[in-house]
């Protein structure tokens, strides 16, 4: 049993809201423990991530959006952890 079309791109617009909203709590709360413009950076390009996801979702490129979800989001966790100070 798999998904239509339409309820993935329904699920992938959901996850990616819910992301959307996390790295826009993360944004807020990192700076203010961290003060550095990289960190602003980092989360920034999820967020903008994000939004990319969602609209490609809405236009039916539901598997590059996934991917992109992703790698993005591992990147950006991967880069707080081994960049940010």
């Amino acid at each position: 049993m798999g998904l239509t079309p339409r309820q993935a791109r329904r699920v992938r617009v959901a996850l990616a809201s819910v992301m959307t909203a996390l790295m826009a709590v993360l944004l807020v709360v990192r700076p203010a423990s961290r003060g550095s413009v990289l960190v602003v950076g980092v989360y920034g390009a999820a967020l903008v991530l994000c939004g990319v996801v969602i609209e490609l979702s809405r236009h039916g490129r539901t598997r590059l959006g996934t991917w992109l979800l992703g790698l993005g989001l591992a990147a950006a966790i991967a880069a707080d952890r081994l960049l940010l100070p």
